[in-house]
């Protein structure tokens, strides 16, 4: 039975690993989620699994090496998925300190526990055993407004205190592959969207806002392009490199679904008046008048694009969802889960830890 360790396992990404995992294998396969529970960690997000014999939570910090150290000693862990993250940009603008003790500190807690378990006498390691370091588009930098694509050759050039802290992750995974052989994969993907996000990000933002006949805030002329990714997908090619993916590779992932903020939010704002019944008050108050244009964010990179060229062909991976389709089935999510974005945005979350473990 494979052991999966996943890290930042309540979180928007992680959770839907989490589920991906058991969909796929069902029984065949233990997890252990190990999380924080920072603000965007929600254990709600997996509820429906909690009481799982195969499933463990482990409320830790990736930075307590005693704590991780003490996972990998006492469970056979032969899948490490690290998705475990400070990731919004908004936030490393304000507080970089955070970002780089986790992203970075916490990766190399990470790396340090899985090569003392892992490591043989010869330096050599079980063939069955991976790492595998979840990161993200932006450690590329900015490309121009028309043309050109990141692939995995492209040198990085992370312009926020985000992108800075996960490309220094990325060269320790990197330096760990080359010094000790240390049998990891890097996964570079671009922007995530679904069911369980975090509403401080733009999809979720603006569904909850144009809802409640909130402004819906733009950043500088909302030109802006993103390549956008269904989370589903995202954890499909995940789970292919690795079982596929060959040791010490980069793979880039992307959803070849590029859009502009400002399209995004036209797109949001038709579904919800399509979704909503004309008899619902909300209707009348999910207009463009609510769109509010602000003071464009520091070091705003104008656009990102991945070419997902080498994932396809050596894995087989490629994007399933079309933005259309997935921006349908994310809203249709929220509208089913009203509840999960009242409590997220009330804070009232984060007491089900307190009350499932006094249960």
């Amino acid at each position: 039975m494979k052991t999966y360790l996943v890290t930042g396992g309540a979180g928007f990404i992680g959770s839907n690993f989490i589920h991906y995992l058991f969909k796929k294998y069902g029984d065949d396969i233990r997890v252990i989620n190990v999380d924080k529970l920072t603000y965007a960690g929600n254990l709600e997000n997996l509820k429906d699994i909690e009481d799982k014999s195969n499933y463990q939570f482990v409320k830790a910090d990736i930075c307590d090496s005693e704590t991780i150290q003490t996972l990998f000693e006492n469970n056979d862990i032969n899948r490490v998925v690290h998705f475990a993250a400070e990731s919004h940009v908004d936030r490393s603008i304000k507080n970089p300190d955070v970002f780089v003790k986790t992203n970075v500190l916490g990766t190399l807690t990470m790396l340090n526990a899985a090569k003392a378990a892992w490591e043989k006498e010869d330096g050599t390691y079980p063939e069955d055993h991976k790492f595998l370091h979840v990161s993200t588009d932006e450690v590329y930098g900015s490309l121009e407004e028309e043309g050109g694509y990141f692939y995995e050759t492209t040198p990085y050039d992370p312009h926020s205190p985000y992108s800075a802290s996960k490309a220094s992750s990325d060269f320790l995974v990197k330096a760990y592959m080359d010094t000790y052989r240390f049998p990891a994969n890097i996964t570079n993907c671009s922007n995530n969207y679904g069911p369980y996000q975090f509403p401080e990000k733009l999809i979720p933002l603006m569904i909850n806002n144009a809802l409640n006949g909130k402004n819906l805030p733009v950043y500088g002329d909302g030109k802006n392009v993103r390549d956008w990714l269904y989370v589903e997908d995202h954890c499909k090619g995940i789970d292919m490199v690795m079982e596929k993916g060959r040791l010490f590779e980069t793979y880039n992932i992307g959803g070849h679904n590029e859009k502009q903020n400002i399209e995004i939010i036209h797109i949001i704002l038709d579904q919800l008046r399509n979704k909503l019944e004309d008899s619902d008050p909300r209707k009348a108050a999910v207009s463009e008048d609510l769109i509010t244009y602000v003071t464009d964010r520091k070091g705003h990179d104008r656009r990102y694009a991945i070419a997902p060229d080498k994932i396809k062909a050596e894995v087989g991976w490629y994007p399933e969802t079309m933005f259309e389709e997935g921006i349908r089935k994310t809203i249709d999510w929220y509208f089913e889960h009203e509840d999960w974005m009242k409590r997220v945005t009330s804070g009232d979350y984060q007491k089900y830890y307190e009350e499932m473990y006094n249960r």
